[in-house]
């Protein structure tokens, strides 16, 4: 039986592929983990919700700030060296965290430490996602996408399952030693991959490229959003994420409200993010369907199932009713962010592709801190069923925009592809 392209069984086909998302796999469930042991870790030390949420900022903040060095970085050395190099030196830091946790050293080294291993992680994302293209055909990046969307699914699943589980059985230390222990696994899945040139680019090798590093430090965000202002495809797929990244942040605050509204008590709560998870892993399995779509249909579609079901909440007074709902959103927003992640791997030059996804990682991000700080001026300004009236609205009124648009595809593929295995 053939397999369909533009699925995740079709880009699994690729052992080199394979090898990179399984390194990817495992360290994005010992990263959800590690979140949990932080904040008990910080929150059992001080016993302050202010400490605990401050060690949460830690982590995201720097990504925020720091996202498009981070492209830079992927952009100039190669990328195997970048990822394998970022891979190391979170293994250090977290086994830094170990002796902190196991040696009850002050817990304010902890968020410094947190806030490290987040920059040292910001080159990893670019240059997995300027690799992926290169380890699969074109017309399987879409499955190849998919299944990275999966995983990441799949880590905000399990990471808090498994970190439960080890508290249960120890100290914090012991989920932050599990957590080294990934970075090492997936340090070496990257270096098993066989795939040369895969990893190279126009500024590894050579003086002239190391003369250039200066120029791209300072340079870097200017050139990124160059490349995405001349593909308005991608501009637009970026605001879209953005959207979605917005209202995710906005659902982490309203969602509480929902649950309680909803009879699911606050317990429910984590159901109603349970089921975005749900929704997620279910849209990455349809993505390969999706992507055979005109580009707009399948973006306004995604975009449809993040607003409306945010419109109907305040009509969902039975528990399992809101959990249905926000699964749709959650299958909507995994819909923009492959739809963004293929959009922006085929259009960009592979030349300058990370400096300007580390641009486009950051302003996701900074959309869920915006989407967490707005939420509560809207409860306290026009009520909750208002709040999730004008989180869905904000939503659609941008699909709207997208069909007022002009063109409906995304242009060719501007990179080299090179296979392995």
């Amino acid at each position: 039986m053939t397999t369909k392209q533009g699925t995740i069984r079709s880009a699994l086909g690729y052992p080199a592929f394979r090898s990179l998302l399984a390194g990817l796999a495992v360290s994005q469930v010992g990263d959800w983990l590690y979140n949990l042991a932080l904040v008990t870790l910080v929150y059992q030390r001080t016993g302050s919700a202010l400490w605990a949420g401050a060690a949460t900022a830690a982590r995201v903040i720097p990504m925020v700030i720091l996202g498009p060095l981070g492209g830079v970085v992927a952009d100039r050395f190669d990328r195997r060296r970048v990822m394998v190099a970022c891979d190391l030196a979170r293994l250090v830091l977290m086994l830094a965290l170990t002796l902190v946790a196991a040696a009850n050293l002050p817990v304010l080294i902890a968020p410094v430490l947190a806030a490290v291993a987040t920059v040292a992680s910001t080159p990893y994302l670019p240059a997995v996602s300027a690799t992926t293209p290169r380890l699969v055909p074109d017309a399987d990046l879409p499955g190849a996408n998919a299944a990275r969307s999966a995983v990441t699914a799949f880590g905000i699943i399990a990471g808090p399952a498994l970190g439960g589980v080890l508290l249960l059985l120890g100290p914090p230390a012991l989920a932050f030693a599990v957590n080294a222990l990934t970075f090492g696994v997936s340090a070496g899945c990257v270096l098993a991959i066989r795939a040369p040139g895969a990893f190279g680019t126009a500024g590894a090798e050579g003086v002239e490229g190391r003369r250039g590093l200066l120029h791209d430090l300072t340079h870097g965000i200017t050139d990124g959003a160059a490349a995405l202002r001349a593909h308005p495809v991608a501009v637009r797929l970026v605001g879209a994420d953005i959207m979605c990244s917005l209202v995710y942040g906005m659902q982490t605050v309203l969602l509480i409200l929902v649950a309680r509204s909803a009879g699911l008590g606050l317990h429910g709560y984590g159901y109603l993010f349970a089921g975005i998870g749900a929704g997620g892993v279910l849209g990455t399995a349809l993505a390969g369907r999706a992507a055979r779509l005109p580009y707009r249909l399948a973006l306004v579609v995604s975009l449809a199932l993040v607003g409306v079901p945010m419109l109907a909440l305040p009509l969902a007074h039975w528990g399992a009713a809101a959990i249905a709902l926000a699964a749709l959103t959650g299958m909507g927003a995994i819909g923009v962010e492959i739809m963004t992640e293929t959009g922006l791997q085929r259009m960009l030059p592979a030349d300058v592709f990370g400096r300007a996804y580390g641009l486009a990682i950051p302003a996701s991000i900074a959309g869920i801190v915006a989407g967490s700080l707005i939420a509560p001026l809207l409860v306290s300004s026009v009520g909750l069923p208002g709040a999730l009236l004008a989180c869905g609205a904000v939503v659609l009124g941008y699909a709207a925009l997208l069909l007022r648009g002009t063109g409906s595809a995304a242009p060719a593929p501007a990179r080299d592809t090179v296979l392995a295995g």
